[in-house]
């Protein structure tokens, strides 16, 4: 935390003092008292120059001022500089964490002191309709970057200021944006939009702050229209749940039909492979026949006229040739050849 040193003496009434009390010994004539007198003043001046040592402990900074101008920053450690009324120094704590909340005191929520930020109609909304209300509750962390900026630049960098801007931030980043983004999913993004608009206003403003974390701690409709609200989200959640069966139901339907297709393509390429197969085994095949029947044409020709015959034959129930000839007749289940009656 802050720390002032001694507080700003009069230095014209110090000297005026000084000059009346050397005069009433000068006036006594005694020069043992003028050198009593003297070396008191030699040992006032020693101690007061000795004032001038000062500590500063770990994570703190100590800003000094001759003649009421900042000079420079100390860090850690044992250091001097001239006492008061010619210089000052002001010890702060830099590494300590500070806190500013709004709307909401420790973990309990104020109302009172939440802001109602206006935000844009979400995808369904038409012009002309009233935007989105809501209450946020917000909690801000930073620490002191500069200690010459935080002391000497901008007025109360750790209360009013911060406080101003950080409702104009949230506001602005909100406010551009559907109110669903800061009540679902979308928050992480608000938060660190919203830090790098606030650091940015901060260092436009030279504070000399740093912010480390910006959380929203509660987002929720206004009491007036909080059950309307509710409901609009209970039917968003229902379109999303359909949506999300739907998709599963996609998930399901669309890989059995492209498995079912896959299939019937490499059936259709297996029973084209296998007409072609038999296609070319045909015309091979006769072609061979043909190079025999060039060969020998009569043996060809009784050759096949029996092959023939045997694949007819055994399907055949009668059949019937000239007289004195043989025909095959069936008896049963297998046929005989008997000879033909005269």
């Amino acid at each position: 935390m802050y720390r002032q040193e001694e507080p700003d003496i009069d230095f014209d009434q110090t000297l005026k003092r000084g000059r009346d009390f050397l005069n009433r010994f000068r006036l006594g004539g005694s020069g043992f008292l003028a050198y009593l007198v003297l070396g008191a003043l030699l040992i006032a001046l020693v101690v007061w120059l000795a004032s001038g040592f000062f500590t500063v402990q770990p994570g703190e900074q100590a800003a000094v001022r001759l003649f009421g101008s900042f000079t420079a920053t100390e860090d850690e450690g044992l250091h001097w500089w001239w006492p008061s009324p010619i210089g000052a120094r002001d010890i702060v704590r830099v590494d300590e964490v500070r806190r500013l909340e709004l709307g909401v005191r420790g973990d309990t929520p104020n109302l009172q002191e939440s802001l109602m930020i206006t935000g844009d109609p979400d995808e369904a909304g038409s012009p002309g309709e009233a935007p989105n209300i809501v209450d946020v509750q917000l909690r801000v962390q930073y620490n002191i970057k500069d200690l010459e900026l935080f002391l000497y630049k901008a007025v109360d960098p750790s209360g009013v200021t911060i406080k101003d801007v950080a409702e104009t931030s949230l506001r602005q980043v909100v406010g551009s944006r559907p109110i669903d983004d800061v009540l679902t999913d979308k928050k992480e993004e608000v938060q660190e939009e919203t830090r790098l608009l606030l650091q940015g206003l901060l260092d436009s403003y030279e504070t000399g702050i740093r912010v480390t974390e910006v959380k929203l701690a509660n987002v929720f409709a206004p009491e007036q229209v909080k059950d309307a609200f509710d409901d609009v989200v209970r039917a968003k959640e229902d379109k999303a749940r359909i949506i999300n069966l739907a998709d599963a139901y996609r998930e399901d339907v669309l890989p059995r039909a492209r498995g079912a297709a896959a299939k019937m393509l490499q059936d259709s390429e297996a029973f084209r492979q296998k007409r072609i197969a038999l296609a070319t085994g045909d015309a091979e095949r006769f072609l061979a026949i043909l190079n025999e029947f060039r060969k020998a044409p009569e043996i060809t020709r009784q050759r096949l006229y029996l092959e023939a015959m045997e694949e007819i034959l055994p399907s055949v129930q009668k059949i019937i040739g000239d007289p004195g000839r043989v025909i095959l007749s069936p008896s049963g289940d297998s046929g005989q050849i008997v000879p033909v009656p005269e």
